[in-house]
């Protein structure tokens, strides 16, 4: 009788056990370096809204922004590593990596326009792109359009020689440096998360970013 009881324990036991788990949600860490309030964080905001309503609950997915997991240069390196699931880096981060291909976006003026771009992105050289990446350890999904880039500073800039001697903030990319010291500037690596607050307190350079990503107006 004690052996029944015992065996009919345990056998409660895993029952309950094996519905708690078959229950669990699968959890999606996704990390990104932006504020909420930016095209990038409403996306993410988004993405958790859908994914969560199409599985029914069955998947969970948690947004760390503006850095609070992980740093902007971390990123990649938790991604590989399983400590995240989901990014949403600049493409400029794929160069480093060892796939230079990604680049070719922070040249200028290679779009004519935001057609174009998305023919590109949503076709098969995107699709070839992404694949690139599989062999990093990591999937791509898809592009999202972040905006094309522009310059805004405190000081008018109409001509090319405007940017001769000023300090201007990029994204960390060798192509991006390559071209404002070729236009005779100082480009400055300012990280995402700190680049808000420096705007607030004017002490940051000229900015060279995307459009959409500019959330003050400097006067």
């Amino acid at each position: 009788m004690k052996l029944k009881s015992l065996l009919l324990s345990l056998l409660a036991t895993s029952v309950v056990s094996s519905a708690a788990f078959a229950q669990a949600p699968i959890v999606i860490k996704f990390s990104h370096v932006v504020a909420t309030d930016t095209p990038k964080g409403k996306a993410a905001e988004r993405f958790k809204e859908l994914a969560e309503k199409a599985t029914k609950g069955r998947v969970k997915v948690e947004l760390y922004p503006n850095s609070t997991l992980y740093k902007d240069k971390e990123e990649l390196e938790a991604l590989q590593l399983g400590a995240v699931q989901m990014l949403a880096p600049s493409l400029a981060k794929f160069g480093p990596l060892g796939v230079k291909e990604f680049e070719v976006f922070d040249l200028p003026y290679i779009f004519p326009g935001k057609d174009v771009l998305s023919s590109v992105t949503e076709g098969q050289i995107g699709r070839d792109l992404l694949k690139k990446l599989e062999p990093k350890g990591i999937v791509g999904l898809g592009f999202w359009d972040n905006g094309f880039k522009v310059m805004s500073s405190n000081k008018p800039m109409h001509l090319p020689t405007d940017l001769k001697g000023q300090k201007l903030r990029i994204q960390s990319s060798k192509v991006l440096d390559a071209q404002m010291r070729a236009l005779g500037a100082n480009p400055q690596c300012i990280k995402p998360c700190k680049l808000a607050l420096s705007m607030e307190q004017r002490i940051h350079p000229p900015i060279y970013t995307r459009r959409k990503c500019t959330r003050y107006k400097n006067t």
